[in-house]
């Protein structure tokens, strides 16, 4: 297949460059596109082969659920059999943005997009390239990340065409995502709220809006036998090509840790790296250190978190060392994600 690239300026956006875009998407191709969280590789979500074509270029489960995105809160009533006030509140302050909610699905919705279940996990994209590919397809597209099953997800359209390119139709290049790591997920089916997937919009935020929120205790652990409700529940995922090991406690003694654990591989004969903040970067005694973003502020850790991960693997790199980025609110996304990708290989020195 020829993967065909569009390019998009966000700031000087042309919509009808979408066009050949969302003629795919109607014919039942996969067109890869920018969001402000990672890019998404979409399909007409109400087409079940549509949807078997994204597990399949992925190379994805088909037990783990897709997203439907849309352009227009109106479209969840004709997905979602229930929408509750507290929903409604959600989309009103978060929408477009960043969340993802679940709902009880209609008919309409077939149980290729979601995994089997019941459910529907929907979300509004604010991007303008992923807004205007849903209105000219004309219909909600399920997209789940645009990477090969268990790699880190794609901040930018060259990940996606290291991953896919010959296997999707097209690839919108909109630039570098803004926050880099995939929405959180809500599920709305309950009476309480309950985070299925941490992301940008914290926990703290979305008690604001409504009042008592859960947190699902698969977020916290790894249970083989469970079946995913949202994406990123059950299988590894984000995962670069050499092992990664977070190193967690108080900073002088990660410092040191991880300085200790580079010179054992080093002189074993292996390639190690080091996945530092701002602050840190300059303590480590590695040969490669790769500085992802800064603690004052959290989204550009998240925002380079996956590009990171990545030039890891350009690099080679066989063992990789990270420092531990746990805190309130975005922290705890970053954490989420990153334990994901060591498989949760976590040493704690405090």
């Amino acid at each position: 297949m020829e993967t065909k690239i569009i390019k998009c300026d966000p700031l000087n956006f042309i919509p009808e460059d979408i066009e050949p875009a969302a003629l795919a998407i109607k014919n039942g191709g996969l067109v890869a596109f920018p969001t402000e969280t990672v890019y998404g590789l979409g399909g007409n979500g109400l087409l079940p082969a549509a949807s078997k074509k994204i597990y399949a270029a992925k190379g994805r489960p088909s037990d783990n659920p897709l997203i439907l995105h849309i352009a227009d809160r109106q479209m969840v009533y004709a997905l979602a059999s229930e929408v509750s006030e507290k929903a409604v509140k959600l989309m009103e302050e978060f929408w477009p943005g960043p969340l993802t909610l679940v709902f009880k699905k209609k008919d309409i919705v077939p149980f290729e997009t979601t995994g089997g279940l019941d459910t529907v996990a929907i979300r509004m994209p604010s991007h303008p390239a992923a807004l205007e590919l849903i209105r000219r397809s004309g219909c909600p597209i399920a997209a789940p990340s645009a990477n090969i099953s268990g790699r880190p997800s794609p901040s930018k359209a060259s990940h996606v065409v290291d991953d896919l390119f010959g296997r999707i139709d097209h690839i919108i290049d909109g630039g570098e995502t803004d926050i880099g790591i995939e929405s959180t997920i809500v599920d709305m089916t309950g009476e309480v709220p309950m985070i299925l997937r941490p992301g940008y919009i914290t926990t703290a935020m979305l008690r604001e809006v409504v009042g008592e929120v859960d947190i699902d205790p698969a977020v916290k652990g790894v249970d083989a036998n469970i079946r995913p409700k949202a994406p990123g529940m059950k299988y590894t995922h984000y995962a670069p090509k050499g092992e990664l090991t977070i190193v967690e406690g108080e900073t002088e003694r990660v410092v040191k840790k991880i300085n200790e654990l580079v010179l054992e591989k080093e002189k074993e004969g292996f390639r190690c790296g080091v996945l530092a903040s701002a602050e840190q970067y300059e303590s480590y005694d590695a040969d490669i250190v790769l500085k992802v973003g800064s603690r004052l502020e959290p989204v550009t850790i998240s925002a380079g978190l996956y590009s990171v991960l990545r030039e890891f693997d350009d690099l080679e790199v066989q063992y990789i060392f990270s420092e531990s980025f746990s805190g309130e609110g975005l922290g705890n996304a970053i954490m989420n994600r990153l334990i994901k990708a060591a498989g949760h290989r976590v040493i704690e020195v405090w």
